[in-house]
């Protein structure tokens, strides 16, 4: 256990939260096949009702990059390490040109059947501050995208959302895993744990009236907010 300089709050030194917020009770260990890089907007990482960090301590495979704007080098050292084929989970974008971003490469449909060779590449942030992250970093621009469809209602309700079909990072990112890795590994349990997180982080924040919005609206029919 640590204490917070700033609120002299004490800080479990494994998840990095408020001891009363404390998830490491929620963590559910996987396996998963496919690895995941999350790149975190820093306004999330102190954000109790944030997501990727029970992601992160969850995936055995999976890491976690703090930042808006990242250094060129350091991005494509991140996502193209062990000549892994990165994959972004992002909505399509129709007025890209418009926006001054790159076209996404198309995906190669061999790459999706050798789940050890692909790289799924998350970006944790709400939808505006998504936008950004992809407008600043143009080596995410230009990646070939995974889009998710008929995904299950969100059972994250402690943080405000535009419509129905948006999703926390966590949802978003296991119902991708499931895909790519056509069923093979299970994640229900976490899940199920983040169902206690949201009953969690409930008894402490109200829901009314909340006006942060809800991280990554990764369906793919979110209709383009500016950035």
């Amino acid at each position: 256990m640590i204490t917070s300089p700033a609120t002299k709050r004490p800080i479990c030194s494994h998840c990095n939260r408020p001891v009363r917020n404390c998830i490491c009770a929620l963590i559910s260990p996987i396996t998963n096949q496919v690895e995941v890089l999350i790149l975190q907007h820093p306004d999330e990482a102190p954000n109790a009702k944030n997501t990727a960090g029970l992601l992160h301590l969850s995936l055995k495979n999976s890491q976690l990059k703090i930042g808006e704007q990242f250094v060129a080098k350091d991005l494509a050292d991140w996502l193209f390490a062990d000549q892994k084929q990165p994959l972004l989970l992002y909505p399509e974008i129709p007025e890209y040109k418009a926006l001054g971003l790159a076209a996404p490469q198309p995906l190669s449909s061999a790459i999706l059947g050798i789940q050890n060779q692909i790289r799924l590449v998350i970006i944790d942030a709400t939808w505006r501050k998504s936008r950004k992250m992809l407008y600043l970093n143009r080596a995410l621009q230009s990646l070939p995208r995974m889009m998710l469809t008929e995904t299950p209602a969100s059972i994250y309700k402690i943080r405000k959302a535009h419509s129905e079909n948006q999703l926390s990072t966590l949802e978003a990112s296991c119902y991708a895993l499931q895909q790519l890795e056509q069923q093979h590994v299970d994640y229900a349990p976490l899940l199920a744990a983040m169902s206690l997180f949201v009953a969690q982080q409930s008894a402490f924040v109200p829901i009314i009236g909340d006006q942060n919005d809800v991280s990554n609206p990764f369906a793919s029919d979110e209709r383009n907010p500016n950035l």
